[in-house]
């Protein structure tokens, strides 16, 4: 296969979906790779545009049949990146972007398939919050689950290679696709001095330890 698989993560309300739409709609070699869920669609959402929405039953089976490249459970249900969601485009040459939980992102990680992996933070726990609430689609129980697993996914972030915080949109998009053109460049050595995982999740932990400490 050829073409570049570009990973991007975030604790859910981070925008990450937002900011993968932008993302495609702004660069024509990008192609998106459609997860399977378990989940019911959201307001606006579509089968086979942003999920292939199937039961946990449906699931279960391509789990049996060795479908998937990667699957997690989150807040209940179930996601997963089918292998023919990917190997199609990449052999054409395009490059892939997966939109899929930290687990999932983990599981990438683990096994033997390249991938360059991007993990997108809120400006603070405290705006993710906001963020979920404002959202308006999840119960109030839903939300204290995706903040309770939003810590620990953020304390899996070392594992990614880039960082970038979603606090202004444009700005996020901007950051996310200079990683994408210095990866393709081949020379990723300013982006990873100015995204690296390690000099912007130090950044912001040192400014979430702030936030903390003012309101004790």
């Amino acid at each position: 296969m050829s073409g570049l698989t570009f990973v991007i993560s975030a604790p859910s309300g981070t925008g990450k979906t937002t900011v993968c739409g932008k993302l495609l709609a702004q660069d024509a070699n990008l192609r998106f790779s459609v997860s399977h869920t378990t989940r019911l669609p959201r307001t606006g959402e579509s089968d086979g545009d942003d999920y292939h929405f199937v039961d946990e039953d449906r699931f279960k089976k391509l789990v049996v049949e060795d479908a998937f490249l990667e699957y997690a459970r989150y807040a209940g249900n179930l996601y997963g990146t089918s292998f023919a969601a990917i190997e199609d485009s990449l052999a054409d040459g395009f490059d892939i972007l997966l939109e899929i939980e930290v687990q999932g992102a983990a599981k990438i990680r683990a096994s033997n398939f390249e991938a360059i992996f991007i993990f997108l933070l809120p400006p603070s726990m405290k705006t993710l919050d906001q963020r979920l609430r404002d959202r308006g689609t999840d119960s109030d129980e839903v939300i204290q689950r995706r903040l309770r697993e939003g810590n620990p996914e953020i304390s899996m972030a070392s594992m990614f290679d880039y960082a970038v915080i979603n606090d202004d949109l444009g700005d996020a998009v901007a950051k996310v696709r200079e990683i994408v053109e210095a990866e393709r460049s081949g020379d990723a050595t300013s982006a990873r001095a100015k995204h690296g995982i390690e000099r912007v999740l130090a950044s912001w932990l040192a400014q979430e330890e702030k936030t903390v400490a003012s309101h004790a």
